[in-house]
C-alpha cells in the first residue's frame, strides 16, 4: 500500500501531517543524514586547514567550494543514494562516508581517506543529532511563540473584566478573566526562557572511540586535537563536552527534554483551565457552519481543541520524558540502546507541534460570556466576608474571622445580609463602613485590572 496521510501508522504522518509537516527535513531519516553529511565535510574540511597535516594538500577556493557543496546542496536524490550504500554496508554512517567519497571533485580524490579521519560514529551522529534538536527547537519556538502572543492579547483584552475565581472548586475572592491569562502567559515565557538557554549551549563531542583521540594522536601526534575538536564543534553552534566516553553523555539532551516537558506541562494546565470556564460557561465558543459538536446532539459546540491539545501533551512528555531518562544511561563506554531510542526525538516534538496548533486553533474561537461571569459574581456575596473581616481585625474587633465565619459558611448571602452585617460593627469608622456597603463582589478584584503583562 502507497504510504500517505491515510495509510500512515503513526497519525504524526497521517491525521496531523499538515501541523507536522516543518519537522519532516530536521527530524526525518533525510534529515539526520543530511545533518551527518554537513558535520563530515566540516571535519573534512578543518583537517584540510591543520598545518600538522600537510597530506591533505592546500585546497584552492574551488576545492573548498565544491566539497562545501557536497552540504549545501544534499538532495533527497543524496540521501537515497546513501541508503543504496547502506543498505550494503549495513551501517548508516560508514555510508555517508562512502557516499562523500564518491562526490569528490576529481581534484580532491587525495581526500578520500580524511573523510572520517579518526572518527568513530557518534562523533558525527551527536553532532548531527544537537543540529536536530537546535533546528527542532526553532520551528517549535516559533509556534510557542505565536500562542504566546495570542493568549498574551486575550489578556490584556480581559485585564479588567471580573470573574469569581474558584479555589478548591470552590467560590473564591474575585480576580479578573486577564490577570489568570496572564499567569499562564509569564508562565510559559518563564519556561521557553529555560529551553532557549540549554538549546543555545548543546554539548558535543569529537574525540574518537572512547572519548581520549586515541587514534588521532596515533596518527598526528603533533596536532592539538582537543583544540581542533573545539573548533569544529563551535563551528556549528556547539559547545565542547571535553569528558566523554564513546559516546556524548547526552545530559545537554535530558536538560532540553525536562525544560520542554515542564512548558508542555504549563500550557497543559492551560488547556484544563479552559476547558473548564468553558463548562461553567465563563468562555462562549463560536460556531462554524457544517461542524458537527456530536454525532446524536445537534446542539453541542464541544471544547475538542483543548482536548486534543491536552491528549498530544501527554504523549509528547511521555516520549520527551523517556528520552530524558534513558539516554543519560549507557554500560561503560557505550551500549547502543540510545540508537533506536534516540532516533524518536522527533516524535516528541511532533506531539507537542501538534498540541500548541490545537491550543491556538481553539483559542481563536473562545470569547468571554460577559453575561455568566457578571451572574456568577453577583451569586457570591459570602466572598465579601474576607475584606469585611480584613478590616475589622485592623481596627482591633475581637474574633472577626469567627464572627465572619458564622455568618457566612454554608449559608446563602445576599447585599442585604452583608450590609446589614456591616451596620453592627461600630467600632469601625463610618468612611469605612461606607466603603465596605459600597462594594461589590465584582469590585473585589485588588490590583488585578493593572496587572497587565510587559511586553
Amino acid at each position: 500500500m502507497e504510504l500517505s496521510p491515510l495509510t500512515a501508522v503513526s497519525p504524526i504522518d497521517g491525521r496531523y501531517a499538515d501541523k507536522t509537516a516543518p519537522l519532516r527535513d530536521i527530524f526525518s531519516e533525510y534529515g539526520l543524514i543530511e545533518r551527518r553529511v554537513k558535520t563530515e565535510i566540516a571535519w573534512l574540511l578543518a583537517l584540510c586547514d591543520e598545518p600538522g597535516l600537510p597530506e591533505t594538500g592546500t585546497l584552492t577556493a574551488d576545492e573548498r567550494a565544491a566539497l562545501q557543496a557536497i552540504a549545501d546542496n544534499f538532495s533527497l536524490e543524496n540521501a537515497q543514494r546513501v541508503k543504496t550504500i547502506e543498505a550494503t554496508t549495513r551501517h548508516d554512517v560508514k555510508a555517508v562516508e562512502y557516499f562523500i567519497r564518491e562526490s569528490l571533485p576529481e581534484s580532491c580524490t587525495r581526500l578520500s581517506e580524511f573523510i572520517h579521519f579518526a572518527c568513530t560514529s557518534e562523533d558525527i551522529n551527536n553532532v548531527s543529532h544537537a543540529l536536530q534538536l537546535i533546528d527542532g527547537v526553532r520551528v517549535l519556538r516559533a509556534a510557542q511563540k505565536k500562542l504566546e502572543e495570542t493568549l498574551a492579547a486575550l489578556s490584556d483584552e480581559t485585564i479588567a473584566l471580573p470573574m469569581l475565581a474558584h479555589t478548591h472548586g470552590q467560590p473564591a475572592s474575585p480576580t479578573t478573566l486577564g490577570k489568570e491569562l496572564a499567569v499562564f502567559v509569564h508562565r510559559l515565557r518563564r519556561q521557553a526562557a529555560q529551553v532557549e538557554a540549554v538549546v543555545s549551549a548543546l554539548p558535543a563531542k569529537m574525540s574518537g572511540a572512547v572519548g581520549n583521540y586515541n587514534a588521532h594522536v596515533a596518527a598526528a601526534p603533533d596536532v592539538d586535537w582537543p583544540a581542533f575538536s573545539r573548533r569544529v564543534i563551535e563551528s556549528l553552534g556547539l559547545v565542547q563536552n571535553p569528558y566523554t566516553t564513546q559516546i556524548e553523555s547526552h545530559d545537554g539532551m535530558a536538560e532540553l527534554f525536562d525544560a520542554m516537558i515542564r512548558w508542555n506541562t504549563v500550557l497543559l494546565d492551560l488547556d484544563r483551565d479552559i476547558w473548564t470556564y468553558v463548562s461553567m460557561r465563563y468562555l462562549k465558543q463560536k460556531a462554524v457552519a457544517g461542524e458537527v459538536g456530536s454525532s446524536t446532539m445537534p446542539h453541542k459546540i464541544n471544547p475538542i481543541d483543548f482536548e486534543n491539545s491536552e491528549g498530544n501533551l501527554g504523549l509528547a512528555n511521555a516520549i520527551l520524558g523517556h528520552l530524558a531518562v534513558k539516554l543519560p544511561v549507557s554500560r561503560l563506554q557505550r551500549d547502543l540502546t540510545d540508537s533506536t531510542t534516540i532516533r524518536n526525538i522527533g516524535a516528541g516534538f511532533a506531539y507537542t507541534l501538534i498540541a500548541v496548533a490545537s491550543t491556538l486553533r481553539g483559542l481563536g474561537r473562545i470569547s468571554p460570556s460577559t453575561e455568566a461571569l457578571a451572574a456568577d459574581l453577583d451569586h457570591a456575596w459570602e466572598v465579601l466576608a474576607e475584606p469585611i473581616q480584613t478590616v475589622m481585625r485592623r481596627y482591633g474587633v475581637p474574633e472577626a474571622y469567627e464572627k465572619l465565619k458564622t455568618l457566612t459558611r454554608g449559608h446563602a448571602m445576599s447585599a442585604e445580609t452583608i450590609h446589614a452585617f456591616i451596620d453592627t460593627l461600630t467600632e469601625i469608622p463610618e468612611a469605612d463602613r461606607a466603603r465596605l456597603k459600597g462594594m461589590k463582589p465584582a469590585d473585589y478584584i485588588g490590583l488585578a485590572a493593572g496587572m497587565k503583562l510587559p511586553r
